[in-house]
């Protein structure tokens, strides 16, 4: 059973930056699709960013395009996500997910494995 540890969470100012690091266990991390997702007080949880098993292949939630950026090591077992141009509504808890399959998805139905989340708040 794979394992996700998310960090990097914290407090930013409205345009600032952060960059969420997930840590898998687990041999099969390079040949695992991998996802952020995020959850806001009081709303569902939602599609941030997807990357596939070779990081060729990324999507991104509207809200994401042009500010944040997936990206995987796989010698590293880790996958980023690098925000940038914050906004208060990006405040949430982050979810990093991954999938068995190499394929990457925007369904979080469609993940196997989820982290506990690390929470993100930007300041106005």
């Amino acid at each position: 059973q794979a394992q996700l540890v998310e960090s990097g969470g914290g407090l930013a100012q409205a345009g600032g930056s952060l960059r969420l690091s997930c840590a898998a266990s687990g041999r099969t991390f390079s040949s695992s699709a991998m996802g952020w997702f995020r959850q806001a007080p009081g709303k569902e949880r939602e599609f941030v960013a997807a990357i596939n098993w070779s990081g060729g292949i990324r999507y991104y939630a509207d809200s994401a395009k042009g500010r944040f950026t997936i990206s995987r090591d796989n010698a590293k077992n880790t996958v980023y996500l690098q925000m940038n141009s914050l906004k208060p509504e990006d405040t949430a808890v982050y979810f990093c997910a991954g999938r068995r399959d190499s394929g990457s998805s925007a369904h979080s139905h469609e993940y196997d494995y989820w982290g506990q989340g690390t929470q993100v708040t930007v300041s106005s």
